[in-house]
């Protein structure tokens, strides 16, 4: 039918068995979102390109899958190996790569993998497939032949074919050929020749190991002297008590759990400073007690059973010592541990645990892309947002790492932490931690089925905790965070009616190109942007702005923006402004949920606070540190 375009990632179809789209024009990655019920899949003919997505191994009712005439390329993933019901699979005409070991347990009885660049010897098995088309691939069909063997002396070659494995090993030529004696001669020569080298070479090797032991001998002291020098702690700590192999063991376990893949020191996650003193301690003082404990930085890993003395002192300078408290390095050690425990997921394994991201599994729709509920096997929830094709455009791979390590640095217990990522077959997603109680936006204005009575207490807290995740990303946080999409569908509520702000660090996502252009859009409809906003500037008075019309939220139950009401009223900060300083105005615009059980001074106090950061000239509204203050004083 001439289809142009790509198939996007959203081929959610509930029921479908066969699926061709074959002989048209569609371009772009295979997505790794196809329906699990599909027995045939045909996407001959097109202009696809990228690799064959491991999500296939999903597809455990396939029996017939054409990809050919495409510009795929890349390795099979092992994951094909899993289609146990495949029988049918045409692969020519592309760019594969690498080995066919993936599919010789396969039930195949039609394979065509023509014209790649397939390599390595033919598995035996597919050999006895009825129908195997194999030619124009690289393959490495010879024999490797066997190393040039050293003959211990003439008389071994002359013997007969029975004493002689030799001439067995090299063909019947050997057996029936006469054997110069000149040969005979040179044999020997390059045996001799070559017999002398190895030695001399066994000989350097073992000088320079010797040469080697003997430095180390030399430089423990300095060793140590030198760790001492970058200022660790001074103070016995107790004796590791695991052994070596115990201590590699779980490192390795750790490692391979929870690392991020990432051979590029500048996207792995740094630990800040505070947080590397520390390590530092821990790794310099158990080598001078002759141990060999070491605490993994990386991802996820669990301290030892070393324990800070009561007081550590910092040496600065001659003559002066810092006392740090060991309640905070122990917090600084906890931290550290959550900053890199970033685990890497698979396409296939948020595939499988959002139900092939599935729209019963869809919790909202953010200006990023939608984010789905996954449960994992053990029960535990977490949150997935896959991140739109326009949203990353542009960016580069190594970009969305660097992402990804910027915003595992955001450690705040008011803000929505991350725990993984994935970023496979052009497929970028992020991994949170879930709120089950979900957003404000639906606990103020959803359905009664979902709504939670918030008494004025608890809003007075939602704001506070609110207000403390800005606080952090505005002032304490380095570089600088400006949110950039703060509304109250970004306020989430976790099963404590605890705050946790999501969309933290996106911003390089939501500035750029046609998402910049589309999340302004929506802050303005949706009534939350600054006035700023409308000439492109956004900082960080643009968020307190926004904010405040979330405490406005808040503190009347409408919604931002309601087109339904009268168009005076439309806007929640255009009608509630006028009457913030009008005390019995303030009184009948406050959420009827709360049926007047507020104290009328605390009422008005907030007021005061939403009134501040609501103002026009953003020089003129406060830091959020101020806020936060002012929320405290609130009784």
């Amino acid at each position: 039918m001439n289809l142009g375009g790509q198939l996007g990632s959203n081929l959610n179809f509930p029921s479908i068995i066969e699926l061709d789209l074959s002989n048209n024009h569609i371009e772009g990655p295979i997505p790794f979102t196809l329906p699990p019920t599909l027995r045939s899949l045909s996407l001959s003919a097109n202009q696809l390109n990228g690799s064959i997505p491991d999500a296939l191994s999903l597809l455990t009712q396939l029996s017939n899958l054409d990809l050919s005439n495409n510009n795929l390329s890349g390795q099979l993933p092992s994951s094909t190996g899993s289609l146990s019901s495949l029988t049918t699979l045409h692969l020519q005409n592309n760019q594969l790569s690498g080995t066919l070991y993936v599919l010789q347990d396969l039930p195949l009885q039609d394979l065509n993998i023509e014209n790649n660049l397939f390599s390595g010897p033919i598995p035996p098995k597919l050999l006895t497939i009825p129908n195997f088309s194999k030619n124009g691939n690289p393959f490495n069909t010879t024999i490797i032949p066997s190393p040039p063997a050293v003959a211990p002396a003439p008389v071994a070659i002359g013997s007969s074919p029975q004493e002689s494995p030799w001439k067995v090993a090299h063909g019947p030529s050997a057996l029936t050929a006469p054997v110069p004696a000149s040969t005979r001669k040179s044999v020997i020569a390059k045996s001799v020749i070559w017999i002398a080298g190895a030695g001399l070479l066994v000989f350097i090797i073992l000088g320079v190991f010797l040469l080697m032991l003997r430095c180390i001998k030399r430089r423990p002291e300095k060793k140590n002297a030198n760790k001492l020098d970058v200022g660790v702690f001074v103070g016995p700590l107790n004796k590791p008590t695991r052994s070596d192999s115990d201590v590699e063991a779980a490192n390795q376990e750790e490692k391979g759990k929870f690392e991020v893949p990432n051979r590029s020191t500048d996207f792995i996650p740094k630990v800040q400073e505070e947080q590397d003193i520390y390590v530092k301690v821990v790794s310099a003082t158990s080598e001078g007690n002759n141990g060999r404990e070491s605490i993994n930085t990386g991802g996820g890993s669990k301290l030892s059973s070393l324990q800070p003395p009561p007081q550590h002192f910092l040496p600065t300078s001659p003559g002066e010592k810092v006392i740090i408290n060991p309640a905070i390095t122990t917090q600084v050690t906890k931290r550290q541990v959550m900053s890199n425990s970033i685990r890497v997921y698979t396409v296939a394994l948020l595939q499988q645990y959002t139900n092939s991201f599935s729209q019963e599994n869809c919790i909202g729709e953010g200006t990023l892309g939608p984010v789905y509920r996954a449960e994992l096997p053990g029960g535990k929830l977490l949150a997935v947002r896959k991140l739109d094709a326009t949203a990353s455009m542009g960016q580069s791979h190594e970009q969305f790492l660097q992402l990804v390590s910027s915003i595992s640095k955001i450690q705040h217990a008011n803000i929505a932490r991350l725990v993984g990522y994935c970023a496979e077959h052009s497929q970028r997603l992020l991994v949170y931690e879930y709120c089950s109680n979900g957003t404000l936006h639906d606990t103020l204005h959803g359905y009664d089925n979902h709504c939670i009575k918030l008494p004025w207490n608890a809003r007075i807290q939602v704001a506070l905790g609110a207000a403390r995740a800005l606080e952090y990303l505005h002032e304490n946080f380095q570089p600088p965070i400006v949110h950039r999409n703060f509304r109250s569908a970004n306020v989430l509520l976790n099963d404590n009616l605890e705050v946790c702000i999501s969309d933290c660090g996106l911003g390089p996502l939501l500035s750029s190109g046609s998402t910049g252009q589309l999340s302004g859009r929506l802050l303005t409809a949706y009534g939350y942007s600054a006035p700023e906003f409308e000439s492109g500037s956004y900082t960080q008075q643009s968020d307190v702005f926004s904010f405040g019309v979330v405490m406005l939220e808040l503190l009347t139950g409408r919604k931002s923006y309601e087109k339904s009401l009268p168009r005076g009223e439309q806007f929640l900060v255009r009608w509630a402004v006028p009457q913030l300083h009008d005390i019995d105005a303030l009184s009948k615009m406050v959420d009827p949920c709360l049926k007047g059980t507020y104290p009328m001074k605390s009422l008005s106090r907030f007021a005061d606070i939403v009134s501040s950061c609501i103002q026009r000239e953003p020089e003129f509204r406060p830091a959020m540190s101020e806020i936060v203050q002012d929320l405290l004083r609130i009784k």
